[in-house]
């Protein structure tokens, strides 16, 4: 699959984006980060790479948090209402999009949890999908 575009929108509506690049994953990330970024116990992410990212509107009510120690990671939510939003990287055009903040169902399911070692022993899971300690093996 390659090549499409996804739409999405938080929970008030002030903002809206259209994301289109190429599915590579679609993991359920239970790490610490993940967790409280969330607030559950695990985020639904799906990463697309050669990723373009449009902010159709509410660009402006965006706000985000870097983890210091991090590399890559970072949140980006409405300011008004806190949902989730994408986060883009310009430079490695890849974005990684909560699937919660999707207008429709996306054309790829799942295909992972990672970072089971670190998930909560409340979290849910044991629904078929390989589970991963931390990430997957490259292929």
């Amino acid at each position: 699959m390659s090549g499409i575009t996804l739409s999405g929108s938080c929970l008030c509506g002030s903002v809206t984006f259209e994301v289109t690049g190429d599915p590579q994953n679609f993991f359920h990330c239970h790490c610490s980060r993940c967790r409280k970024a969330s607030g559950t116990g695990h985020a639904s992410n799906i990463i697309m790479t050669g990723a373009s990212l449009d902010w159709a509107s509410g660009q402006d009510q965006l706000a985000g948090y870097k983890v210091p120690d991090a590399k890559f990671f970072g949140t980006v939510f409405c300011s008004t209402c806190g949902s989730p939003m994408p986060r883009y990287s310009a430079e490695r055009q890849v974005a990684v999009v909560p699937a919660g903040s999707l207008d429709s169902e996306p054309a790829i399911e799942p295909n992972g949890r990672i970072f089971r070692d670190s998930a909560a022993n409340w979290s849910c899971g044991a629904d078929g999908i390989p589970e991963f300690e931390q990430y997957p093996p490259r292929s």
